[in-house]
């Protein structure tokens, strides 16, 4: 819900910094391979209970993140960037709940459990739109830089991140936050089927 206005808000600063990681001969695949690193790094500080650094980390790997996709456009774009980006990002989101299961089994595992199945059912649904849509030769309105076709929801990446970064400043609430993000997550995926329901019938 808030990714385009999120993206719209950081280009410039990103764009202006993609120049300079060209300068230095930062590629775009790079960035992708060094800020899934880093988000791993978070998951492990995570799991160990050491939340503040979980915290500076993954706001790392998430800068990283933003940076790929601008240097991408400003070099040449590929599939394999793309492909890159989306399958590590997935496997970097599921790692941070799983770290907080870690930090505390007996607490938080049924909770993290419920997140990570709310994640499998808004990451299946919106693969498989993205997989249709390009069969069909559709093309975002809304994301048209996007390697491949992105269907919004109500808890996109900004959401993600706005609750893992409550998660890491209130960890006594994690498992309050993580019912009620897998709720709205359940909100994304009931609304991507309808939509995919509509648009490949």
């Amino acid at each position: 819900m808030l990714d385009r206005a999120a993206t719209a808000l950081l280009r410039p600063l990103l764009d202006g910094m993609a120049v300079g990681l060209r300068r230095m001969k930062v590629g775009a695949d790079t960035l992708t391979w060094a800020g899934f690193a880093i988000g791993i790094g978070a998951a492990t500080a995570i799991a160990f209970g050491a939340y503040a650094t979980g915290l500076l980390l993954m706001l790392a790997s998430r800068l990283c993140d933003g940076l790929d996709g601008a240097v991408a456009r400003q070099t040449q774009a590929t599939d394999r960037g793309a492909f890159l980006d989306i399958a590590l990002d997935f496997v970097f989101y599921a790692s941070v709940p799983l770290a907080f299961a870690v930090a505390d089994p007996p607490g938080r595992a049924l909770a993290a459990a419920t997140l990570l199945a709310a994640f499998v059912g808004t990451g299946a649904s919106f693969l498989a739109y993205a997989v249709l849509a390009e069969r069909r030769g559709m093309a975002s309105v809304a994301y048209p830089r996007k390697g491949f076709y992105y269907l919004g929801g109500l808890t996109e990446a900004s959401e993600t991140l706005i609750c893992f970064v409550l998660m890491c400043l209130l960890p006594g609430w994690f498992s309050v936050l993580a019912y009620a993000f897998a709720a709205l997550c359940a909100v994304t995926f009931v609304t991507r089927i309808v939509a995919g329901w509509r648009a490949f019938g």
